[in-house]
């Protein structure tokens, strides 16, 4: 079912996302899951943008700006038992598709609607649809008040204009509407901390190798893992915009499969999320992995790990860590490790954690850009 009916997909996109929807791994993934994948529109349709969301587009940053070519598909899946069917399991996804790659904002929609969704009917996203028809024009740097089933989100989209690294406070509303207001502090930002927290000794390397455009696998255990470290990557060159592909999750029934996996030319410029064991085999020959265990919980110190050598990696069981033979220009910084494993000693919130890593980031992408 798609909602609104007069949208158009192909059957290409349309099969695209019927694969991405799901988890594509033995993980299990019972209850509920959140993640989000990114696809290529089909070749031919009409790409451009009306002459009003042109204008909205110029006033963002630029790694918020709208590619044309691409869709970001924001899932919410729910396995759970249930005897009554053939297969033992009732198996369901609601998926928001959207050009924007507003990640937060989109996967706090969906947090708020899906339960309620697959506990009713299709009526249920017709009356969804009639709130998001009344939401005002994303315009950024506006506080934005958008009604959906009941409860209001604020936020604010970023424009060029703000000053990188800052974030400005949306406060909530008046205590009366407290019960059914939600301030967004940010629309597209990930946990930064809580993705790179399994390989947060290797991230100037890591770093490195976003900011060259070098190919780069993502395996991880799940859809949402994946997702999000590839989101985390992407986003760790900030002010900066990611110009590669890249692929949050992906699967081997992606109508891309053969153009990534293919063994007669050099791996191409993307990153890659995937959770398919197939993938530790089809995907060895790229020269940079990393092997994602079970996120920790933020109370928890990483070890650190070594960077392994890629013939190491045979299995998706394979060890935990960065699996590559490139060698880093800049060395090691001690600080922001101990500054980072202080914070999880001292139980320091992971959105602080976010901030520290963030504000990291951006030095080392200034330091970069100044002399240029």
């Amino acid at each position: 079912v798609i909602y609104p009916p007069h949208s158009k997909l192909t059957d290409k996109e349309k099969t695209n996302i019927c694969y991405l929807s799901f988890p594509d791994s033995n993980s299990g993934c019972l209850g509920d899951t959140q993640f989000c994948f990114r696809f290529r529109r089909s070749p031919g349709r009409k790409v451009s943008l009306c002459c009003f969301l042109d204008q909205l587009d110029r006033d963002l940053p630029v790694y918020l700006k709208k590619d044309p070519a691409y869709y970001y598909g924001y899932v919410y899946f729910r396995q759970v038992r249930d005897k009554s069917l053939k297969r033992g399991y009732f198996q369901k996804s609601l998926v928001l598709i959207s050009k924007l790659p507003y990640v937060h904002l989109f996967r706090t929609m969906l947090k708020q609607i899906a339960p309620e969704y697959f506990e009713k009917s299709d009526a249920f996203l017709e009356a969804v649809c009639s709130d998001v028809d009344r939401w005002p024009p994303p315009i950024p740097g506006k506080i934005l008040h958008l009604p959906i089933m009941g409860i209001i989100m604020k936020l604010r989209i970023p424009t060029y204009r703000d000053k990188p690294g800052t974030t400005p406070v949306v406060q909530n509303m008046h205590q009366a509407d407290a019960q059914i207001s939600m301030a967004l502090p940010t629309v597209h930002e990930v946990d930064l901390f809580r993705c790179f927290c399994p390989v947060f000794f290797h991230i100037q390397m890591l770093w490195e190798l976003v900011l060259l455009g070098e190919p780069l696998v993502v395996m991880a255990p799940s859809p949402s893992e994946s997702s999000e470290t590839v989101l985390a990557l992407v986003s760790c060159i900030s002010p900066l915009k990611y110009c590669s592909d890249f692929r949050p999750y992906f699967t081997i029934h992606d109508s891309e499969f053969k153009e990534y996996t293919t063994r007669t030319q050099a791996p191409p410029s993307v990153i890659l999320g995937v959770t398919n064991p197939f993938f530790a085999k089809t995907l060895q020959h790229w020269p940079h992995i990393i092997r994602i265990g079970d996120i920790k919980l933020p109370g928890e110190v990483p070890k650190q790990v070594k960077v392994k050598k890629l013939k190491n990696l045979k299995t998706l069981d394979s060890k935990p860590g960065v699996y590559t033979s490139y060698k880093p220009y800049l060395n090691r910084d001690e600080e922001i490790v101990k500054q980072l494993q202080k914070g999880v000693q001292q139980k320091r919130p992971t959105e602080a954690q976010s901030v520290i890593l963030r504000r990291y980031f951006l030095e080392l992408t200034e330091s970069f850009i100044i002399p240029l």
